[in-house]
């Protein structure tokens, strides 16, 4: 869920440059209308998996845990999104930016006690940046991540200091969120995204760090949003969380924090290993913070180690969420992107991602 509030809050920094001047006299014609999300919308798969370009915004977001043949844990963060700015379709010239593509991809590495990350920005076209329809193929400036031959998913990115080379073999069916993929995210109807989750990606392939090249194993989350109206005004941020549990479980849990204090929506699942799934409701999921670490650099103020209660049919459960390490919040004001904490977290019995947004000031549309 990162994903909608970043990408948007760059658009209004990083879109000014990408526009051509208007042409003269002005165009007559006004910006194509962005659909609205609507339940009832039965999802379809492979074509799902691909880019929805008549849409706002969407994102491919992809994070796991890794281990070394030595032992080591580390946590990884691949996140592609599409966005369309609203300018008229039809103005001719090759450099209108009908697509932009944004990228943002993170290693959580204990060794270093902080995130290693890189991010990537570019209008769709010109052989830098594409979002094919039909099926997964996101490509960004040499970044790429694809649904390969056989279902499996693969992808390939290299920044400052680390790269990932990892192939991504689905073992579960993908699990749709909400009711059949028609997720709320506010009060309002149209306050929503179709969404779907593949959780227990089993991972392999190699990270290296600076000169060294090691193989690794592992499991990973993808999630697949794509919305034109996400965030309610009155929202500040999110709580997000996905984890896979060693029993083939896996749940998926979100709140929005209302500005002032308060849950102003809240959904989410979880699938049992028997492949049951419960659809979680806003009255249904409650995070409760534990400990918190305070970023010397932005001064926010993150709720780290979270309990998390659900509410079922069964009974109420519990997990207590606990970082990798604190340190794990991403600051990417330097190219006009917010300030979020993503982190990877463990738990009784499974392993998983917490994202925590809006903590230094409120999220913006």
């Amino acid at each position: 869920m990162q994903r909608a509030a970043h990408l948007l809050a760059a658009l209004s920094l990083v879109a000014a440059p990408l526009y051509p001047p208007a042409p003269y006299p002005p165009a007559p014609y006004p910006p194509a209308p962005y659909p609205v999300v609507r339940p009832g919308v039965a999802l379809s798969f492979p074509a799902d998996h691909g880019a929805h370009p008549q849409f706002r915004t969407e994102w491919w977001y992809v994070t796991g845990w890794l281990r070394t043949a030595d032992g080591e844990n580390l946590g990884f963060q691949v996140t592609f999104f599409r966005t369309r700015p609203q300018i008229d379709a039809r103005n001719p010239s090759r450099f209108a930016a009908r697509q932009v593509l944004f990228a943002h991809v993170a290693l959580s590495d204990p060794a270093t006690g902080r995130l290693l990350h890189g991010e990537r920005t570019a209008r769709e076209g010109f052989g830098l940046a594409n979002a094919a329809v039909g099926d997964a193929d996101v490509a960004l400036r040499g970044w790429r991540l694809q649904r390969a031959a056989g279902a499996q998913w693969q992808t390939h990115v290299a920044a400052n200091g680390f790269a990932l080379t990892l192939a991504m073999k689905p073992t579960q069916a993908p699990m749709l969120q909400g009711q059949g993929g028609y997720s709320r995210k506010g009060p309002r109807p149209d306050q929503a995204s179709y969404y779907y989750s593949i959780p227990h990606l089993q991972v392999t392939g190699s990270v290296q760090r600076g000169d060294k090249t090691v193989a690794i194993t592992g499991e990973a989350w993808l999630d697949r949003e794509w919305s034109s109206q996400y965030l309610a005004p009155d929202a500040q941020g999110w709580d997000w969380t996905g984890i896979n549990f060693d029993d083939g479980s896996a749940l998926m849990a979100f709140r929005m924090r209302r500005k002032g204090g308060g849950t102003l929506w809240a959904g989410g699942a979880l699938r049992r290993a028997d492949g049951t799934t419960t659809v979680l409701g806003p009255d249904d999921i409650h995070f409760r913070p534990l400990a918190t670490w305070r970023s010397a650099a932005t001064g926010a103020v993150y709720p780290v180690r979270q309990d998390l209660s659900i509410r079922t049919a069964q009974g109420t459960l519990h997990w207590q969420l606990d970082p990798l390490f604190a340190a794990q919040e991403l600051d990417s004001r330097a190219s006009g992107l917010p300030v979020y904490w993503e982190g990877a977290v463990r738990t009784s019995g499974g392993r998983g991602y917490l994202e925590l947004t809006g903590y230094d000031q409120p999220l913006k549309m």
